[in-house]
């Protein structure tokens, strides 16, 4: 079904749903590489005012990816809630956007209509949005995930412990998840991007980590981030796995890619599910995104990237995740060229994610070679704050030693929650408290020679 409106003098036509969304997009390097973008300023603004005209039920009956050629589609089809959708089912994507930002439309509210929004409605609003709005109605949105501890409550940040080396040494590793504790990170998750695929070294990890949590009683969970078949692998061979992670996208050929579908992530779900591990809640999967991967793996179909990101929150949703988060600036600036698009990428993500109901972190990065630096990771870090992100990463000095990567480190989690007065996780913060890291209130105490954490680096150099 073609679209048209006029600016002027000039009309412009758009052949299907996928263009217009496409040229409604706010300018980012991945839809130029990918010849979707619109060619000026007028044809982008022409394209989001036919927009807003768009009934969100047209998202219900123009699918952007054959239902017949691609599973994420039937998954987003054969998933939508009708009952859900009914309260807003006569609205505009320009309606959406004004009932979004209403003060009457909560947290709630939000919550029960979310199993009615498509990614492809989430994705749609949120280029009419300006990011001030992307963050207003993301910070209504509230998605709560528990496994060892709570997660996402309102007035919480969490943080992911990232204590990666080069060459899996878990000396070092053990040195960076304590330098991590002292700094009171790892309530969302403890996990490792190892270097090796061997699963002899994998298990390793694991056990390295399960024994230090077990040792020190800490209420959290781990991961050590490999393949999800590799992960299967590892629980028949009896690896304490907490949480089931993965890379996903949002079209069938991008997650073939990956060597993941649909099936193989129900299987995986429910390895670790048998396994019983979670104490408070039973959220155990784990999922990482970004916007750019479809375009790299040759799967987007025409697509724009932020719509075919949006549709990989369908895929999460579906697995009900303790922990997902987009990796925004990972890609490189093919995708997203500089601090700019990576700020805006960052806030269309959390609020497409959080407005789908799926619990979104983010870790604010960039690699060296894109034009951005660590000021733009702190205005997008502290906009993500103000949008009530559900966790960052943490990461010695911010500097990756094994991805080779700008993110963010355990300091700036310490000024986040600092500047917009942010609790860690309830269960975690205790534990904390109980072992003389912080005080009541929070704040860390000053950790001298004879704490006892310190004292237990022998453990820890041996702990696997």
């Amino acid at each position: 079904m073609p679209y048209s409106t006029s600016v002027g003098s000039q009309t412009y036509r758009f052949a299907d749903l996928k263009t217009l969304l496409a040229k409604a997009s706010p300018a980012r390097s991945g839809d130029y590489l990918a010849g979707l973008a619109a060619a000026t300023y007028e044809e982008r603004m022409a394209a989001k005012i036919a927009l807003a005209d768009v009934p969100l039920k047209r998202f219900l009956e123009e699918a952007l990816i054959p239902y017949e050629a691609d599973e994420v589609t039937r998954l987003i089809i054969d998933g939508h809630d009708l009952a859900a959708f009914a309260p807003i089912s006569h609205l505009t994507v320009g309606d959406l956007r004004d009932w979004l930002l209403l003060d009457s439309t909560d947290s709630a509210t939000l919550s029960a209509v979310a199993p009615g929004i498509t990614p492809e409605m989430a994705a749609a609003v949120s280029k009419l949005m300006r990011n001030q709005d992307l963050i207003l109605a993301a910070k209504k949105c509230r998605v709560v995930t528990r496994f060892r501890n709570t997660i996402g409550l309102p007035g919480h940040l969490s943080v992911r412990l990232q204590p990666n080396h080069p060459t899996d040494d878990v000396r070092g590793i053990a040195a960076s998840m304590l330098d991590g504790l002292l700094y009171g990170s790892g309530d969302a998750v403890v996990g490792i991007n190892p270097a090796s695929d061997s699963l002899p070294t994998l298990m390793r990890l694991w056990q390295m980590l399960d024994e230090v949590r077990q040792h020190f009683d800490i209420p959290m969970q781990s991961c050590v981030l490999t393949h999800v078949t590799t992960q299967i692998q590892a629980i028949e061979a009896g690896a304490p796995l907490d949480l089931m992670f993965q890379s996903i996208a949002g079209t069938e050929k991008t997650n073939s890619s990956f060597g993941i579908n649909l099936s193989i992530l129900r299987e995986a779900h429910d390895a670790a599910q048998s396994l019983g591990r979670g104490t408070v809640g039973d959220n155990l999967m784990y999922f990482e995104t970004g916007q750019g991967s479809a375009l790299s793996a040759g799967g987007h179909h025409g697509v724009d990237q932020q719509t075919c990101e949006a549709r990989a929150y369908a895929v999460a949703r579906e697995f009900k995740p303790l922990l997902t988060n987009t990796v925004v600036g990972f890609i490189g600036p093919e995708y997203l060229y500089d601090g700019k698009q990576i700020i805006r990428a960052g806030l269309e993500d959390h609020f497409c994610a959080k407005l789908l109901g799926v619990p979104m972190g983010c870790d604010v990065c960039y690699t060296n070679h894109a034009e951005a630096d660590q000021d733009d990771m702190d205005t997008l870090m502290t906009l993500l704050g103000a949008a009530g992100i559900t966790f960052i990463m943490g990461i010695p000095g911010a500097d990756d030693i094994m991805l080779n990567y700008q993110s963010t480190s355990f300091h700036d989690a310490l000024y986040l929650r600092s500047v917009l007065d942010l609790k860690r996780a309830p269960e975690f913060d205790a534990w904390l408290t109980r072992m003389a890291i912080t005080e009541a209130s929070g704040q860390l105490r000053e950790i001298g020679r004879g704490h006892h954490l310190l004292k237990q680096l022998p453990f820890l150099s041996g702990a696997a």
